[in-house]
């Protein structure tokens, strides 16, 4: 079959309609195969993964602001998201992985807007459809459950935090503007209107006060706002580079304060918690191993095993950094899918140091690089483990060539003998 074929295949599912990226295949339709052995080891280590970020998000609760503002760096009203959340900063997440000859790294628990969800889902079911015989009994389709694993998160936080009688209206909140997680938006759609629920979409500027303390998008009242807004996006922005400015730096103020008040009145669920601004930002890795000590003796055996060493940039040496460029990655503390990653043995001298020198100070963790071990083709494979509620319910697979950007692979994953 051609990819034009496949890429019609993919269309026809009415969830992705960009199976092309400036005019190269975004997926490969020869599925990855792997054991159950391996999707058992992903799935714990993700797991433990989620078991450790929800014990930080609680240490750092109970430090309060200085650690907020000193070590995280957080604007104030990013410490207000954080404060309206706290202990809420988990519904669905995505922990990136990846097999080297030590064991299983991680990249990131992206649990603020995590994607790929689609992709997933889309690909695994053509794969596992194409299979006939034994092989279609020997293989399954990792993302069956993953619709259910959702929609029992979005019920169970309805349930937890809404009082009284509350309509099934979810308010799908997400950049509007933007055309790149279309895909992840009609997903939820569709499962959320599968299950009964009535699905607005809009952006935050959309949002609305309603009588009662409630919340209208659209006009509409919405009990449950699924956020698919990066939380960097509504609190104070500022350029990660200290030569760089950007447009749009305000906070949403009244938007934060009117779903924080709706909170309080349990009139409104925000799913994904506003509590992720913590966990989402790179330097809570920097804070795993300067503050390991913190920690409980399974969270410290979780980030030996599991983060590379982080610290945050200004607690390294320029010159030491410069001088091991090759063991070294620079991330900012939001930056995602590739955005805003110096990769030292990937990047030039020049452009190392350049990064060093810019780098706006408080926003940067130096991380130790790890070697992901590569297929015969010379490809690494990211290994995306959802996880919905702190249980692991869906895997997603992208190949590359080097670090994983918006030109890696989506490729089908099943899981065998």
């Amino acid at each position: 079959m051609s990819y034009e074929d496949y890429a019609a295949r993919i269309a026809d599912s009415g969830v992705i309609t960009d199976p092309w990226l400036d005019g190269r295949p975004r997926f490969r339709e020869e599925p990855l195969v792997i054991s159950r052995a391996r999707a058992a080891e992903l799935a714990r280590a993700a797991e433990d993964l989620a078991f450790a970020y929800n014990e930080l998000v609680l240490r750092v609760a109970d430090a309060g602001d200085a650690v907020l503002e000193g070590f995280f760096g957080l604007t104030p009203w990013q410490r207000r998201m954080f404060h309206m959340g706290t202990h809420l900063w988990h519904g669905i997440a995505r922990a990136d992985l990846f097999f080297t000859a030590e064991g299983i790294a991680t990249t990131e628990l992206n649990s603020d807007t995590p994607t790929g969800e689609a992709e997933a889902c889309v690909t695994g079911a053509l794969a596992h459809a194409a299979l006939s015989g034994p092989e279609a009994e020997r293989l399954r389709d990792p993302n069956v459950h993953l619709r259910e694993a959702f929609l029992s998160v979005v019920e169970g936080m309805a349930h937890a935090l809404l009082d009284g009688a509350y309509p099934r209206t979810v308010g799908l909140v997400y950049p509007t503007e933007f055309v790149e997680d279309l895909s992840v938006v009609r997903l939820y759609r569709s499962w959320l209107e599968g299950a009964g629920y009535t699905v607005v979409l809009g952006s935050p500027f959309n949002l609305r006060s309603g009588p009662q303390g409630t919340v209208e998008l659209f006009g509409q009242r919405v009990s449950v706002v699924l956020r698919h807004y990066k939380t960097d996006w509504w609190g104070e922005r500022q350029a990660a580079f200290d030569d760089e400015e950007l447009e749009d730096t305000q906070a949403l103020e009244e938007e934060l304060t009117l779903l924080a008040e709706a909170e309080i009145a349990r009139t409104v669920a925000v799913v994904n918690p506003f509590g992720a601004v913590v966990p989402q930002n790179k330097r809570a890795m920097a804070f795993f191993w300067e503050q390991i000590h913190r920690f409980s003796p399974r969270t410290q055996d979780i980030v030996r095993r599991l983060v590379p060493p982080t610290f945050r940039l200004e607690r390294r040496s320029a010159e030491e950094l410069v001088r091991e460029r090759e063991s070294w990655v620079l991330k900012s503390d939001y930056g995602a899918e590739g955005d805003e990653v110096i990769i030292g043995r990937h990047v030039s001298a020049e452009l190392f140091r350049a990064s060093l020198d810019h780098a706006r100070k408080g926003r940067w963790v130096a991380q130790r690089y790890f070697e992901p071990k590569l297929d015969e083709a010379g490809l690494t494979t990211n290994y995306g483990v959802f996880v919905c509620g702190g249980r692991a319910c869906g895997l997603y697979a992208r190949m590359h060539p080097g670090m994983t950007d918006e030109h890696a692979l989506s490729v089908p994953l099943l899981v065998g003998d």
